[in-house]
């Protein structure tokens, strides 16, 4: 078995760029090119697109794809939580129709998730899938579904058994988004955005085969699917925003960069906006506001040890190790951050923050920031389930007390439409 080191991976996939790399192919052409190689997810196995590499040789091939500027494979919605679900409790024939395709993005997806009976308790999901024949009938609703508007299919948790502890009546299905049984509803936000959509389901379908594993896996599938959304683990080694360069992968990838991306522009605001804030209090006079400085002071320690923490969690990415709770720790911290900068900007832009239009701040972008910034504390797992999450697995303290285990979920109260 060969030993992989740094040098030899950086020479290899730089030999292999110099050879393939072409920018007047077209995108699709070069992400099958790409897939094949194994250089796209380097991770991953070798029978499914992959080249077993430990994920810290990642940093020395992401250098190698900037050195030519070349482009990765799709990273667009829900394609690398599929991805990564598929690859790990995935049948191969569900491996052999999806995974490549998420890879060069002809597929788009969505997370079927959260439903607006449950609030938080995802393991409260009441959306039904009934065993009928050679088929699985799905009827519920989903809410807060990004992109549900653009997928062909969507990572579904649904019931298939009320006479069973709620987290063990669950299971995961691959659903046709397509289908006359799917509404896809958008929902309008306070910035003006709509990101999010709400999903009917009304006697959709779902043939047996998209079922992964086996009925009542649902709750550990959906586990490693919010794993890897709450670490970002996969995330795009690449930034995605276009490029000027000349070359017709460049243009076809623009134009789904413009599509794909168009749900998120406002994701950077929701975050906080740290890297605006020096230069408000320089722009505003207010950097010699003495509270005002303060203040900062404490942003930028929240901020920087927020990123330690997320450095401490690539580094454990780069060993080997599963996804872990410092991905709830992560995402606590980007809450806390959040709503200190809002506070930070307040006191910096005053009553002007709240102006829209010609005379709002930064042409609207502060105002965006406090009205968006809500959102990080909700999206993803709420605080308050990334604190039971820390309190339980991090600290080991004892469990909070519950009334709704140990008991068929049928008969546990729920604040839902009666089952049908």
């Amino acid at each position: 078995m060969t030993e992989h080191t740094e040098e030899s991976v950086r020479a290899e996939v730089r030999a292999w760029l110099d050879s393939n790399w072409d920018p007047d192919l077209t995108l699709l052409e070069w992400r099958n090119r790409l897939v094949d190689s194994g250089w796209g997810m380097p991770q991953w196995p070798k029978e499914w697109f992959g080249r077993e590499l430990s994920v810290g040789f990642l940093r020395v091939i992401d250098e190698e794809f900037k050195r030519v500027d070349a482009i990765t494979v799709a990273r667009k919605g829900a394609t690398t939580l599929a991805g990564q679900t598929i690859l790990t409790h995935g049948s191969d024939m569900l491996k052999e129709k999806f995974l490549r395709r998420s890879l060069t993005g002809e597929d788009a997806w969505c997370q079927l998730f959260s439903e607006p009976g449950n609030g938080s308790d995802l393991a409260g999901a009441m959306t039904r899938a009934e065993r009928k024949g050679n088929k699985y009938i799905v009827n519920g609703q989903k809410v807060w579904t990004t992109s549900a508007h653009l997928a062909d299919y969507g990572l579904l948790l649904a019931r298939t058994d009320l006479d069973v502890p709620k987290h063990d009546g669950l299971s995961y299905f691959i659903l046709d988004m397509r289908q006359p049984g799917v509404e896809v509803v958008p929902l309008r936000q306070m910035n003006d955005h709509s990101s999010f959509n709400q999903v009917f389901m009304t006697d959709a379908e779902v043939a047996p085969e998209y079922l992964l594993e086996e009925e009542g896996d649902g709750w550990r599938i959906a586990t490693t699917t919010l794993m890897h959304e709450r670490r970002n683990a996969d995330s795009n080694r690449r930034k995605v925003e276009p490029t000027n360069r000349p070359g017709r992968i460049f243009e076809e990838e623009a134009e789904e960069i413009a599509t794909a991306m168009a749900p998120y522009t406002w994701y950077p605001q929701r975050s906080g906006r740290v890297d605006l804030v020096i230069q408000r209090a320089q722009e505003t006079g207010k950097i010699d506001d003495a509270v005002v400085r303060q203040e900062i002071a404490k942003l930028m320690a929240l901020a920087n040890s927020a990123d330690w923490t997320a450095k401490r969690a690539r580094a454990a990415q780069e060993q080997g190790r599963a996804p872990g709770p410092e991905g709830s720790l992560g995402k606590l911290a980007a809450s806390v951050v959040a709503r200190a900068a809002n506070r930070v900007h307040t006191l910096i832009s005053d009553a002007d923050a709240m102006l829209t239009g010609d005379d709002s701040p930064m042409d609207g972008v502060i105002a965006e920031v406090l009205i968006s910034t809500p959102a990080i504390s909700i999206a993803g797992g709420t605080d308050e389930i990334q604190k039971n999450i820390i309190s339980e697995r991090v600290l080991k303290m004892p469990k909070e007390t519950r009334f709704d285990t140990g008991r068929p979920y049928r008969e546990v109260p729920k604040n839902a439409l009666p089952e049908r």
